[in-house]
This record gives C-alpha cells, structure tokens and sequence, in this order.
C-alpha cells in the first residue's frame, strides 16, 4: 500500500471493512451504552402524539449547527421565522441551513422505501447546495487547516474511482455479517468523508446520512438525534480523530468518540423531548382554563409545530377560518401564551417561551402567569 501523502491524491484510501478488530471490548460496552441511550430517546419521543411536533423543530437546531460547523451561521429567529414565512426572502446563510432540513426530511422519506445509498447522499447534498451537484470529476479538491492553511488531506481523485468507493461504502453500511450498526455508522461515516464525493457539502452531507442511517437500522424513529451539538462541543477531536484514522489506522478512538456523541446527544435529546412534553402539558392546561372556548389539542400542536405562527396556519389545519382565526391567536397573545410580531406586511404570533426552551441547554421554563386582560375572549 502506498504510505499516506497529504499532498497526494488518496486513491489508495482502503476499503471497507477495515482490517482492524472493531469490537473490541471496550467499543462493545460503549455500544451497549449508546443503544440504552438511543431506546430511551425513542421512549421519550412516543410521549408526544404528534411526531411533527419534534420532526419541525429539533432538526432545525441541527440544521443550524450542522452549517455552523463549516461557518454558515444563522440564528434561530431567522431560521423558524423564514421556515414559516417565505425562504427567498431570507439572508444566504438562513437559506442554506433551512436546505439542510428540507435534505434530511427528504432522506427520511427515501429511507422509508430504500436503503441508504450514493444516490441518496447525492439527493441530500443536491438539497443542501442548492445545484445540481454530483459526484467530482475534475481533481484539485484539498482539505486545508483551518490554522496554517497548510493541506492537511488529499482525498481520492477521479469519478469512476470514487464511484467504486462508494460502492463500496454502499455495500458495507448495508451488509449483514453482524458488525454492530453503530459500528457501521462510525466506520461509514469517517469512509464518507474520506472519499469526499463532493466539491462541497461533504460534512453536511455526511451528518446528515448518519442520523438516516440510524433510522434504517430501527434505532431512531424520527430524525431527532442531535448529534452537531457534540461534535460542536469536541470539534478539535473530531477532526484529530479522522486524522488519526487515516494516518495510523486508529479505528477503535474513531468509533469511541462516535459512540459517545450518539450516547451523549441521545440522552440530551430524551431530556429536551420531556420538557416539551411538559411545556405542552403546561400550555395545554393554561389556555383550557383561561379561554376554554378557544381551546382545542390541534391549536395547542400547532403552535408548538409552528411557532413563528400565521393566520393562515390555523386555516390550513382547518382549525378556524380566517377571523376566527385571528381572534384566537390575538387571545393566546393577550394571556402572555404568544407574541405579536410585525414583519413587513405580515403579522406573526411567536410562541417565545418554546423557542427559548428549544434552543436553551437547561430545560425549564418560566409558568405562564394570571391573565393578562380580563377582557372575555373570543367566542
């Protein structure tokens, strides 16, 4: 085998599987850990009926720090203001990271009828970039240090060698000989970025092929698992740690650092879930008591699914037409439940203390207090 050059074309990179032990002792402990985690993030996450309550709400905290990762920064506001509203109007980094969610709801639909494939991870990064981008052809791509600028990575060159890599990336995430799929997501993923398929988007890409891989394997339900959070956390060590792979076959730190971001992240999911369950509860009980008239379990979803709310979210959920509609958001306003917002010539009703709960690493939140009119509510 040629000895790795980071200033040459990795086109030696070997294929999988490695012919490194993987289950180890200590990685099948680790593995042990990160599924009890994983099953209690899928216990957590049936406590809430309406699944599109986490599918429209969490991802766009991976989304968002999945894109900053590779310095595309926005902020929540603008990421549910314009996932509510109208994407074109938003700045290009918004745009971009609202794509990385569309990319991964578009990748939970394939699964659902075929395995993960090229052609799904060329589907997500065609999402995300916004172009028709497809597997590299030309040569010149270089990974470079963030610090010194020096190269620090070569990947493969050539579309019908990276083509058969992936291939072969295909058959091993999909294979059957008993290798433990968190194993197998650990692996594919370092491979993943090793080929680096595309001229850009490869990261995202491959964070979000993670999360999807989960999901074919039964181990996620939903696309939840917010794994950029660690990786965010540790990023010197990712990084370190693919290095290390690629320069001295260090498999077994690779796929410990994976299992413990998939341990960790679960567990901060489950608990993320259970204070909105009970933040639903909380609002759920508020509003009935307060204008129990108004009150219905679709109203109360909905502003938790969509909140950057809109009159007309209420009328296509069929919950009231256009001024009853009105009058119920502008009463959940008045009770501190909402918040009003003008945005050029479009009102929204912002459901602030979700959001602050959403995006915050505690999980309280402050009771919603008396009412704040004591004028009668809508009818």
């Amino acid at each position: 085998m040629t000895p790795f050059n980071p200033l040459r074309p990795y086109n030696s990179l070997p294929e999988l599987p490695p012919k490194a032990e993987l289950e180890t002792h200590v990685v099948l402990k680790s593995c042990l850990t990160a599924r009890v985690a994983l099953e209690g993030l899928k216990t957590a996450g049936a406590l809430i009926p309406n699944q599109n309550v986490l599918i429209n709400s969490i991802p766009l905290r991976e989304a968002r720090d999945s894109s900053a990762i590779e310095n595309i920064v926005t902020t929540e506001d603008k990421l549910f203001h314009h996932a509510a509203a109208q994407e074109g109007e938003a700045d290009p980094a918004t745009k971009e990271t609202l794509r990385y969610r569309t990319a991964l709801f578009e990748g939970f639909v394939d699964i659902q009828t075929r395995p993960l494939s090229t052609a799904t991870a060329v589907k997500i990064c065609r999402t995300i970039r916004a172009v028709e981008i497809d597997i590299r052809n030309t040569p010149g791509t270089a990974l470079r240090s963030t610090v010194s600028r020096e190269i620090i990575f070569t990947p493969p060159e050539g579309e019908h060698l990276l083509r058969e890599k992936l291939g072969n990336w295909e058959r091993y995430l999909n294979g059957k000989d008993g290798t433990d799929p968190l194993i197998r997501m650990a692996v594919g993923h370092y491979q993943f970025e090793a080929i680096h398929p595309f001229t850009d988007g490869n990261g995202r890409t491959g964070r979000a092929l993670n999360i999807l891989y989960l999901i074919d394997q039964g181990l996620l339900d939903i696309p939840v698992l917010y794994l950029s959070r660690f990786i965010i956390e540790n990023k010197d060590d990712y990084y370190r740690l693919i290095r290390e792979v690629t320069e001295n076959g260090a498999w077994e730190s690779w796929i410990l650092y994976m299992l413990a971001a998939i341990d960790d992240t679960a567990k901060w999911t489950k608990a993320k879930i259970i204070a909105i369950k009970a933040l639903m509860d909380h609002t759920r009980d508020y509003i009935s008591a307060v204008y129990p008239k108004i009150y219905s379990r679709e109203l109360v979803e909905l502003i938790f699914m969509q909140p950057y709310c809109r009159i007309g979210h209420l009328i296509d959920a069929k919950i009231a037409q256009r001024n009853a509609a009105s009058r119920y958001l502008k009463a959940l306003s008045d009770i501190g439940v909402l918040s009003e917002m003008q945005v050029g010539r479009e009102k929204f009703f912002v459901h602030r203390k979700f959001l602050k709960l959403l995006m915050a690493e505690v999980n309280k939140f402050m009771l919603y207090g008396p009412r704040l009119s004591d004028e009668p509510g809508p009818n």
